[in-house]
């Protein structure tokens, strides 16, 4: 009966780590040149980006050609109208969803244009132009005595 009983427990294999075929300290002098090589070329790498950015800022980008057709034109056109326009508007125009027209006037209208883009609440809803910028006022070359 004991017989029996060591045959049903299933024997107990003991953990043991895998050992690594490479050990920790035996660096070659292949592995520290190639470090080396990477570390240099990651240099020149970034030597001539560096470069690259300076000449990009030294010389102006050429001009563009104006697309009239585009759906941002078609947006832009219908802000600089002294009426304004909605976002509904502006949806249909181009196809955009909401969130979609919101993010074109955030992003490209005010920051990547820099235009004064206002917005006043309407009786067919909020209401969206780009009001030309006031020029800042001289000051006076006079002062009070």
């Amino acid at each position: 009966m004991v017989a029996a009983d060591d045959a049903a427990k299933p024997k107990e294999v003991p953990m043991t780590r895998p050992q690594s075929k490479r050990r920790a300290g035996s660096k070659t002098k292949k592995t520290i040149v190639r470090k080396g090589a990477a570390r240099s070329t990651a240099r020149k790498a970034a030597q001539h980006i560096s470069g690259v950015r300076r000449q990009r800022q030294s010389v102006p980008p050429p001009a563009r050609a104006q697309r009239t057709d585009s759906k941002q034109a078609q947006v832009i056109k219908m802000l600089r109208a002294p009426s304004g326009t909605t976002i509904a508007a502006m949806m249909t125009a181009t196809g955009w969803q909401q969130h979609s027209v919101r993010g074109f006037l955030a992003g490209v209208i005010r920051k990547k244009f820099g235009l004064n883009l206002v917005s006043e609440a309407g009786d067919g809803g909020r209401v969206y132009r780009i009001k030309d910028r006031k020029t800042r006022a001289q000051p006076s070359t006079q002062q009070a005595a």
